[in-house]
C-alpha cells in the first residue's frame, strides 16, 4: 500500500461530468489499496470570473479581501468531488486550507507556504477516507485566508506530498506529460519519459505551463517523484525525478518560450556606487520579479540599464522605476512589451561546450536578432522580438534534434 497525492487542475474538474471522471480515477486508486489525498483547483474559468467581479467593484482590489473572494472557487470543487466519490460508495471528506492548517506568510495573492499540519489529513486517512483538499489556498498566522498565486494548486499538492512523506505525487492535467516543446507550435515535439528536477524547474520558470515553479522546488527538496499525466486517458506521462547518468548524456532536453515579458530600460543612469541598489531595492519591496539585467559600458559617467519583468507586472514596475529614475537623476525610462524569451534547457550542458554558440548561430541563420542573453549551468535564454517566437522555437527544436527518439541506453 502506498500513500499517493493526486492533483487535478481546473480543466479536469471543469464540468459535472469531468468531476465524476476524477471521482472514478480516485476510487480506482483506492480500490488498488492505496491511501489517497486529492488536491483540486477551481472549475475552469471560475477564478477568472471571480477576478473580474472583484475588478468590477474596484480597480485594484485589496489583497486580503481579494484572497477571501478568489479562494471560494476551490471550496466548490472540493465539495462537489467529495459528493461524487460518496455517490460511488466510498467515503470522502473535503478540507479547506485553514482546516488542513496550511500556514503561509501574509503576502496576499502570492503567499508562500511556511508549514503544514498533517494531523487532520492523517486522521481522515486512518478512517479509510479519500481526503479531498482545496488547492491554491492557506492561511497566515493571523488566521487570514491567503492564496498561493496562479498554479498554486500544484504547489499545494507537492507540499502536501512532502509533508505526508507520500510515495508519489500525480499531477493530472489536460496534457499527457512534459514535451520537448509546445506541440501546438512544433508538431515534432516529443513527450519525455523522464526529466530531472533541475530541468523541470528551469522549464517551469522559463514559460512551460505544465508545472508551477514552486511545486518543483518542493518536489526536489523532499525528493518526491512527480508523475505528470492526462486526466482524460490512462496513458503513462512524464516522471519528474532525480537526475541520473542517462539524463546527463542528453545535451538539450527542451525548448521553452515566454511571451509574458516586458523590457524596461533606464537611460543615462549615473554610473556610481549604490545606483543599482536605489533602482532594484524598491522593485524588490514591491514584490516585482526581475529576470535578466544588462548594464551597458559606461560613457562620460553614464550608462543604460535594461532588465525584464513579467508583462503582467509592467504597469506597477514602471511606476516604481520612474520614481527611482527621478531619484537618481536618470534621463528617462523606456518600455518594450513586444518581446519574448526563448530558452534551451538540459542538464547535459554542464559537461558540453559550444551549446550557446550553436543557439546563437541558429538564430542568426534565420535573421533573428538577440536583444538580451542569460545563462545558467543548464539553460541559455535569449530575448527576441515577439514576432519571431514560433520560428525561433521550431528551428532550435530541430537544430538540437529534439524530435528524434533517443538511442536506447547500453546494457
Amino acid at each position: 500500500m502506498a500513500l499517493i497525492v493526486q492533483k487535478f487542475g481546473g480543466t479536469s474538474v471543469g464540468s459535472i461530468e469531468r468531476i465524476r471522471n476524477v471521482a472514478s480515477k480516485a476510487v480506482q486508486t483506492r480500490k488498488a489499496g492505496h491511501d489517497l489525498v486529492v488536491v483540486v483547483s477551481a472549475m475552469a474559468g471560475e477564478t477568472d470570473r471571480l477576478i473580474r467581479l472583484a475588478r468590477e467593484m474596484v480597480d485594484k482590489p485589496e489583497g486580503r479581501e481579494y484572497d477571501v473572494m478568489v479562494s471560494t472557487g476551490e471550496q466548490v470543487s472540493v465539495a462537489l468531488l467529495a459528493m461524487a466519490i460518496q455517490a460511488l460508495g466510498y467515503h470522502a471528506v473535503s478540507l479547506l486550507g485553514f482546516q488542513v492548517r496550511i500556514i503561509t506568510d501574509s503576502d496576499f495573492t502570492k503567499a508562500r507556504i511556511e508549514s503544514i499540519d498533517t494531523a487532520a489529513i492523517t486522521c481522515a486517512l486512518k478512517k479509510g477516507s479519500i481526503v479531498v483538499v482545496a488547492g491554491f489556498q492557506g492561511m497566515d498566522a493571523g488566521g487570514n485566508v491567503t492564496t498561493l498565486g496562479r498554479g498554486g494548486s500544484d504547489t499545494t499538492a507537492v507540499a502536501l506530498a512532502g509533508a505526508l512523506k507520500a510515495d508519489l505525487c500525480e499531477i493530472f492535467t489536460d496534457v499527457d506529460g512534459v514535451y520537448t516543446t509546445d506541440p501546438s507550435i512544433c508538431p515534432q515535439a516529443r513527450k519525455l519519459d523522464r526529466i530531472a528536477y533541475d530541468e523541470m524547474l528551469e522549464m517551469a520558470s522559463l514559460g512551460a505551463k505544465v508545472l508551477h515553479t514552486r511545486s518543483v522546488e518542493f518536489a526536489k527538496k523532499y525528493a518526491i517523484p512527480i508523475h505528470v499525466r492526462s486526466s482524460l486517458n490512462d496513458n503513462a506521462g512524464t516522471i519528474v525525478t532525480r537526475e541520473d547518468a542517462i539524463m546527463e548524456k542528453v545535451l538539450v532536453s527542451g525548448v521553452t518560450y515566454d511571451r509574458n515579458q516586458a523590457k524596461i530600460t533606464i537611460v543615462k543612469v549615473p554610473d556610481r556606487p549604490g545606483t543599482a541598489s536605489k533602482i532594484f531595492t524598491p522593485i524588490s519591496q514591491a514584490s516585482i520579479n526581475v529576470d535578466m539585467i544588462i548594464q551597458n559600458v559606461s560613457e562620460d559617467g553614464f550608462t543604460d540599464l535594461t532588465f525584464t519583468v513579467p508583462e503582467t507586472e509592467v504597469s506597477r514596475a514602471l511606476e516604481v522605476v520612474s520614481l527611482a529614475a527621478q531619484d537618481i537623476g536618470a534621463a528617462t525610462v523606456l518600455c518594450n512589451k513586444d518581446i519574448a524569451k526563448v530558452s534551451i534547457i538540459g542538464v547535459g550542458m554542464r559537461s558540453h561546450a559550444g551549446v550557446a554558440a550553436k543557439m546563437f548561430e541558429v538564430l542568426a541563420g534565420e535573421g533573428i536578432n538577440i536583444m538580451m542573453i542569460s545563462t545558467s549551468e543548464i539553460k541559455v535564454s535569449c530575448v527576441v522580438d515577439t514576432k519571431y517566437t514560433e520560428l525561433a522555437v521550431r528551428v532550435l527544436h530541430d537544430a538540437f534534434g529534439l524530435g528524434e527518439q533517443p538511442a536506447p541506453a547500453a546494457g
